[in-house]
C-alpha cells in the first residue's frame, strides 16, 4: 500500500497550499483505498468519492492499481452551501443518481478543461458545487426528509424577521443561513411554495396587521407598504387585494368582505 498524509504546516495551510476542502474520485478500475481524518475513516472503492477538507491533517493510503483524480475548492464557499459538507468528511457513492451525476462531471471537467474559458470553467465548477454540496446532504431529487422540516422552519423564521427589508431575497437567505440556492429552493418547493411568495405573504400580513394597528394610524396607505419592504404601492394594493379579497384601504376602515 503507498501512503499519504497531509500535514498542516507554518501559516496554517494544508500542505497544497490552500484552505479548501475537496472531492476524490476514483476512476473505475480494481483498485482500493482508505481515507482518514480525525477519528473518521472510510474505504474508497470504484465509482465512490470522498469529500474531505485539506485543511486538516489527513491519511490517504491505497493499493498499486488505484487511480483517481481531485476536485479542490475553497472552503468557504463549501461551508456557505452546506453545514454537513464543511463539518465532516463525507463518503459519497457515484454508481447511480445524484452521485453519479456528480462524478461525471468531475470527469468532464478535467477532460475538457483546455475548451473551456476562465469564466466558464469557473461558473461549471460552481454548479458542480451546488450538486456536491447536495449530495453530502443526502439529497437525491428533494431534500432529506428528516432535514426539511428543520430547514424550513429556519427559512420561515428569517423572512419573518427580515420582512421590512427591501432586499430581503433568496441570496439574503442563503447567506444568513449558509444553505445552497438550490436546497432552499428545494426545501420550499416541498412545502408548495417559493421564496418570493412566503416573502410576499409574510409581508401582506405585516401591512394587514399594521393597517389595522392604532399606533400606525398616522401614516398613509403608502407609508405602511413602503414600511412592510413594498417598493410600489400600486402593487402593493394589487398584492393584497389579491391575497384578502379586499384593498387596503376598505382594510383600514373595516369595510369590505371579512379577511381571510
Amino acid at each position: 500500500m503507498c501512503e499519504r498524509r497531509g500535514s498542516r504546516v507554518p501559516g496554517g495551510t494544508a500542505h497544497s497550499g490552500r484552505s479548501a476542502g475537496y472531492v476524490r474520485t476514483p476512476h473505475a478500475v480494481p483498485g482500493h483505498g482508505l481515507g482518514g481524518q480525525g477519528k473518521a475513516s472510510t474505504g474508497i472503492t470504484p465509482g465512490s468519492m470522498v469529500l474531505c477538507d485539506i485543511d486538516r491533517p489527513l491519511t490517504f493510503a491505497h493499493d498499486d492499481g488505484f487511480l483517481s483524480m481531485s476536485l479542490i475548492m475553497p472552503a468557504d464557499a463549501i461551508a456557505l452551501r452546506s453545514r454537513a459538507a464543511a463539518e465532516q468528511p463525507q463518503l459519497l457513492s457515484g454508481a447511480r443518481g445524484l452521485g453519479h451525476l456528480v462524478r461525471q462531471l468531475v470527469v468532464t471537467l478535467q477532460e475538457e478543461r483546455a475548451e473551456f474559458s476562465e469564466t466558464t470553467f469557473g461558473i461549471a465548477c460552481d454548479q458542480l458545487l451546488d450538486l456536491v454540496c447536495l449530495a453530502a446532504e443526502g439529497g437525491t431529487d428533494s431534500a432529506p426528509a428528516d432535514q426539511r422540516a428543520d430547514v424550513e422552519s429556519s427559512i420561515r423564521s428569517y423572512v419573518s424577521r427580515h420582512a421590512t427589508d427591501p432586499e430581503l431575497g433568496v441570496n439574503s437567505i442563503v447567506r444568513a443561513l449558509c444553505w445552497s440556492p438550490r436546497y432552499v429552493r428545494t426545501v420550499l418547493q416541498s412545502a408548495d411554495t417559493t421564496a418570493r411568495d412566503l416573502i410576499r405573504r409574510e409581508r401582506l400580513h405585516l401591512a394587514r396587521s399594521r393597517l389595522a394597528g392604532a399606533s400606525w394610524k398616522a401614516y398613509s396607505i403608502a407609508q405602511i407598504a413602503h414600511s412592510c419592504g413594498f417598493g410600489s404601492h400600486a402593487s402593493f394594493a394589487t398584492a393584497f387585494r389579491r391575497e384578502f379579497g379586499t384593498t387596503p384601504g376598505e382594510a383600514r376602515r373595516g369595510h369590505g368582505r371579512r379577511l381571510r
